[in-house]
């Protein structure tokens, strides 16, 4: 089946991203798939992002770049799918990275699933600031509907691995800037993956397609601030699905116990003492088992992990990284640049 005539929209919300943004468009303008859409924008940023996205813009004619005062990223991702002329549109942060199969293959699964497939994801790889990949993510097969799912973990993990297709998007009304607005921003991504679930099927291509960077100051480091925002999302679709709390719940149990896991870790007490808090104001019951029962096991099971991986050498090195290629082997850029 080819897909080569179908125009894919890439939106790249970017905010202070000089140091990262080069790399990404790289791995964005190197797809197989060449006939592309890039929208680049801006979210008010004070250092050279907007510079190294026009110096892409004069090689590419396929680079476009939008302005916009800073209003967060769901701001920046709705104002570009906006603007999109594609009927697919797949969205990725300006410090990630794309293996150069992935919008060919997940293109390839939304049309295969058909008209009700509205979002196909791949799996990630954590890199770290010089792009080398320090953890996968573990291999996730779920498709189809997916909700269920969804409401127990975020399984599709980040901001940059889905394509969409145009009227998944609008059924969902884009992604939710309310939640910058409640002090709640970080779960954008997930709430918008359940509001797309809630109408569509999804679908996977099952590999590391996706190169996820995780650095000390990303906004997912704000462990307070992201469980608030999960806390949010699970209290929308609890109006709309109340029959599914206990989903909902051991959602809520599953992400504070990995923040607890990450705050601990990590030495960062403060934020570990604060999400015990809220979660205890929330469900004391919960709290209660999670810092008793679950927090226990989960440590224990970390440090085995820990260990054991430190007694294999090849693990304990971060990888070079796969997920980027060069922008000049492109078959498109051979041919329409000069």
């Amino acid at each position: 089946m080819s897909t080569s005539a179908h125009l894919v929209s890439v939106v790249i919300p970017a905010f202070n991203a000089e140091a990262t943004i080069d790399e990404t468009l790289r791995s964005v303008r190197s797809q197989s798939h060449e006939r592309l859409e890039i929208i680049v924008v801006d979210d008010g940023s004070t250092d050279d992002t907007v510079a190294v996205a026009a110096l892409h813009a004069d090689r590419d004619p396929r680079i476009t770049i939008i302005r916009q005062d800073n209003a967060g990223v769901a701001a920046a991702r709705n104002a570009g799918w906006r603007a999109a002329s594609a009927e697919f549109i797949a969205f990725i942060d300006a410090d990630d990275l794309w293996a150069p199969s992935k919008v060919e293959r997940q293109l390839q699964a939304m049309i295969a699933g058909g008209e009700r497939t509205g979002l196909v994801y791949s799996w990630y790889a954590w890199i770290d600031a010089n792009s080398r990949v320090s953890v996968k993510s573990d291999p996730v097969f779920h498709a189809g509907e997916v909700l269920d799912y969804l409401f127990e973990g975020n399984f599709i993990g980040n901001g940059s691995s889905a394509m969409v297709r145009r009227e998944a998007l609008v059924a969902a009304n884009g992604f939710e800037s309310g939640l910058r607005a409640s002090g709640a921003q970080g779960c954008e991504d997930l709430l918008f993956y359940c509001r797309v679930a809630e109408a569509y099927h999804f679908a996977v291509v099952p590999d590391y397609e996706i190169g996820y960077r995780y650095l000390p100051d990303n906004m997912s480091s704000d462990m307070t601030r992201m469980f608030r925002s999960w806390m949010l999302v699970a209290d929308e679709m609890a109006a709309r699905h109340p029959d599914r709390i206990a989903l909902l719940d051991r959602g809520i149990c599953n992400y504070a116990r990995w923040l607890l896991r990450r705050a601990l870790m990590g030495g960062q007490l403060r934020y570990f003492a604060s999400v015990i808090v809220l979660l205890a104001r929330r469900n004391p019951s919960l709290a209660v088992k999670v810092v008793a029962l679950d927090l226990p096991r989960d440590i224990a099971s970390a440090t085995r992990w820990t260990f054991r991986n430190m007694r294999h050498k090849e693990l304990r090195r971060p990888s070079p990284s796969f997920l980027i290629g060069d922008p000049k082997q492109s078959r498109w850029q051979k041919t329409q640049t000069t």
